[in-house]
């Protein structure tokens, strides 16, 4: 057979040129010696664009990056960050307020040096009664003053980031923080913002997104519209209120109206506000801290799916790798990679692969040994056979003819001998494989076999005598496997020791129990086994029969039986039978014995 494993002359020479030149090159250049960062950098880079093409590296990171920004991205979405600052700073703001509206309150609202009296008031004066202080008189006596509060005012709100506006009864604007610079009764231009460019917007529209929710729209109101205001209409009514609004841009403005009272009168509505940018700034800085904390656990979620991928990935290549080699039959024998020593599913399936791969390369062994006896078998009878074809036409006489007629047909009922047992030791392995294997009781199936060769004698005069040995009539032999198979065995152990046995004698057959196998045994008188022959008789075509005559047994019979069981995971052999010991001293041989055992169900 040809045998493409066989190195190449040719490709040898090559290599050896190549290394020859390689080795030159080396010696001519000179050796650098040290660290070599950019070698580092280079295997890091192969290493990572190797991982980064791996689909499996893909779906590892893909898988665990997608978790982390569904979490991320919730905690953004679903923090109550934002709530409780925007509740936190609505209550700041009313206590804050109605400290501010105390104050106006307290030092708007009088003159110094001068004092308005009502001079219908003066005549229902009783006797002895005298004119009462300011806060007798309607808040129409007493109005805020502007000029007054704006100092107060300033005072009060320089320190904080809030905008301050003061309303008079009827919803008119009296005072506005943003100009107190130039404080005028009417009217206040509204403060126009630069419109924003392309990023700004797009920054816009997310924060936008995040914040609006269901809240109101802020809108910017003219200086005689403080009723437009729901918190400044219910100050002006005497109640306290807060809202919470978002502006244009997207950003969180909360705002609080409180009463400005005096003497239980109301005098106006303070307003105040936080400038657009307060709480978003500080929820802004919140969220980023939120995505440098995920940027970070993205970073090292990364370096962990590598690895973990790397320990997947690389081992799962080099396994398909080594298989397509052995597909390919690059070389003799492929050795798969040995990760069996992990404790998981890759070393599981090394291990596995190893197994397989030495099965079949056991096979591939097999399948060639036993092409080539069968070759070789073949081949006998053909030469004889065409030895007798090419020399029948020189027959001289009949008797010759006769001789030549008697080779021919014994070599062709050799050949389909051969030919028979060849195509069911073939088919055996493949049977065995697709038939799935079913509980067999060895009692009634040996008692089927024994009643046929007793029956119908088989050519031969030689009886089977059965004996089940165990603790009762009702013990249990039974195993598991293919029941044609085994009856085909034990067939085969009844027909090879009826065919050395004398007429009239007997052939045992004992089936018992050894621990946790089935063992049965067959026992002939005949003239036993060479010592030299009792492993060869189960090797393939190997035949010993000096009583019978040339090609008279094609020598499969035996190591089909074998095979079978084999694939039962049981085991066969042959010993002698021993005796009396002879004149030498020797013991002698009185029979041979086949032993088969089988595991037990």
């Amino acid at each position: 057979m040809l045998d493409r494993t066989q190195p190449d002359e040719n490709q040898n020479a090559e290599d050896v040129t190549a290394h020859g030149a390689r080795d030159q090159l080396s010696e001519d250049k000179p050796a650098v010696r040290g660290w070599r960062p950019l070698n580092w950098l280079k295997r890091a880079g192969q290493f990572f664009f190797a991982l980064s093409f791996s689909s499996l590296t893909r779906r590892i990171v893909s898988l665990n990056l997608a978790g982390l920004v569904a979490l991320v991205a919730s905690i953004l979405y679903l923090s109550q960050f934002r709530a409780g600052l925007i509740d936190a700073r609505a209550q700041s703001l009313l206590v804050q307020a109605e400290i501010i509206a105390g104050a106006i309150a307290a030092s708007a609202t009088v003159q110094t040096n001068a004092i308005t009296i009502d001079p219908d008031r003066l005549l229902d004066l009783k006797p002895g009664e005298t004119y009462g202080g300011s806060d007798e008189y309607s808040p129409l006596d007493f109005p805020i003053n502007p000029e007054r509060v704006a100092p107060v005012l300033r005072t009060l709100i320089s320190p904080t980031k809030t905008r301050a506006r003061i309303y008079d009864p009827n919803g008119s604007l009296l005072v506005d923080s943003r100009s107190l610079d130039t404080v005028v009764r009417f009217p206040l231009p509204s403060v126009s913002a630069e419109k924003p460019g392309m990023v700004e917007r797009g920054m816009v529209a997310v924060r936008t997104w995040l914040n609006r929710g269901d809240l109101p729209l802020y809108r910017e109101l003219g200086p005689e519209n403080g009723n437009g205001y729901a918190e400044v209409g219910d100050a002006l009514q005497g109640q306290k209120r807060s809202m919470v609004r978002v502006n244009a841009r997207g950003e969180v403005i909360v705002s609080v109206a409180v009463p400005v009272l005096r003497s239980r009168a109301i005098h106006g509505a303070l307003m105040l506000s936080t400038q657009g940018d307060d709480i978003d700034q500080m929820v802004t800085a919140e969220r980023l801290a939120i995505l440098k904390v995920g940027g970070v656990a993205a970073a090292v979620m990364i370096m962990l799916s590598l690895l973990l991928a790397s320990t997947i990935a690389g081992p799962v290549r080099r396994l398909a790798d080594s298989a397509e080699l052995i597909r390919r039959r690059i070389r003799t024998r492929v050795e798969i990679p040995d990760f069996t020593r992990r404790r998981d599913e890759i070393g599981h399936l090394s291990g596995a692969l190893r197994d397989m791969t030495s099965a079949l390369y056991s096979r591939i062994e097999a399948i060639e040994m036993f092409a080539a006896d069968v070759a070789h078998e073949l081949k006998n009878p053909l030469t004889s056979l065409r030895s007798a074809v090419e020399t029948l036409p020189l027959a001289r006489n009949e008797n010759s003819r006769a001789r030549l007629l008697e080779v021919i047909e014994h070599d062709v009922k050799r050949l389909d001998r051969l030919i028979s047992d060849i195509s069911d030791a073939s088919r055996l392995d493949a049977e065995l494989q697709r038939q799935d294997a079913i509980p067999v009781d060895l009692r009634r199936l040996l008692t089927t076999l024994v009643s046929v060769p007793n029956e119908t004698k088989l050519g031969h005069d030689v009886a089977v005598e059965m004996r089940f040995e165990g603790r009762s009539p009702t013990d249990n032999f039974a195993v598991t496997g293919h029941d044609s198979r085994l009856g085909q065995v034990v067939s085969n152990l009844l027909s090879n020791a009826q065919s050395f046995s004398e007429p009239g004698n007997k052939v045992r057959l004992t089936c018992r129990r050894v621990r946790g196998e089935i063992e049965i045994v067959v026992d002939d008188d005949g003239p036993g086994i060479r010592d030299d022959a009792l492993e060869r008789i189960f090797e393939r075509f190997y035949t010993d029969r000096p009583h019978q005559g040339f090609g008279q047994n094609s020598g499969l019979g035996l190591s089909i039986s074998k095979q079978i069981v084999d694939a039962h995971g049981g085991r066969i052999w042959a010993e002698n039978r021993l005796g009396p010991a002879d004149e030498d001293g020797a013991p002698s041989v009185v029979g041979a014995r086949f032993v088969v055992r089988l595991p037990a169900l």
